[in-house]
């Protein structure tokens, strides 16, 4: 058996490795964060912009709010009388251009969506028998600012290091 002195030694050894083995923890968690939260900064999301030109055809430009084209990005056009079937699928070009001519017998409004890996908006245009009425829509992506990531990192951080230290001042 030990000696009273001795079995003290032993349970205040025990006590500091959970606590240090927490700390260490705990730091390797807030090192992991910080890192996917830096890592997560260059992804983070765009408006889009799109542009309707008409002329023999309508002509779609979309582009990225920061100016770039949204290349290769899925177009999917729906007629007015049908608004729910699509009436024409297809792809943009290398500077974000799709043209199409719409049929004039379904005058009226038609809807022209644009998706590119998770961004994308839907405009409509308007067709009468004679001619399509040009419109522009602006819109943002439900993307994060890098303000909204850095709170919401921190604000994980510490709800991690503030239940880990309830937990450690309960143990002692």
């Amino acid at each position: 058996m030990l000696s009273r002195s001795a079995a003290d030694t032993q349970r205040a050894r025990r006590a500091e490795v959970p606590f240090g083995a927490s700390l260490l923890g705990l730091a390797a968690l807030a090192g992991t964060l910080l890192v996917l939260g830096l890592a997560a900064s260059p992804a983070l999301a765009h408006g889009v912009e799109l542009e309707e030109r008409t002329g023999e055809a309508v002509e779609i430009t979309a582009t990225f709010d920061n100016g770039e084209p949204m290349r290769e990005a899925q177009v999917t056009i729906y007629a007015p009388k049908e608004p729910q079937t699509p009436w024409a699928t297809g792809v943009t070009d290398e500077e974000g251009r799709y043209a199409f001519l719409p049929d004039g017998e379904q005058p009226g409004e038609w809807s022209v969506q644009v998706r590119q890996a998770g961004h994308g908006t839907t405009t409509s245009v308007e067709v009468t028998e004679d001619e399509a009425v040009i419109g522009t829509e602006r819109t943002s992506s439900a993307g994060r600012s890098p303000l909204q990531t850095g709170l919401m990192a921190a604000l994980g951080l510490w709800g991690f290091i503030g239940t880990a230290l309830f937990f450690l001042r309960r143990r002692g």
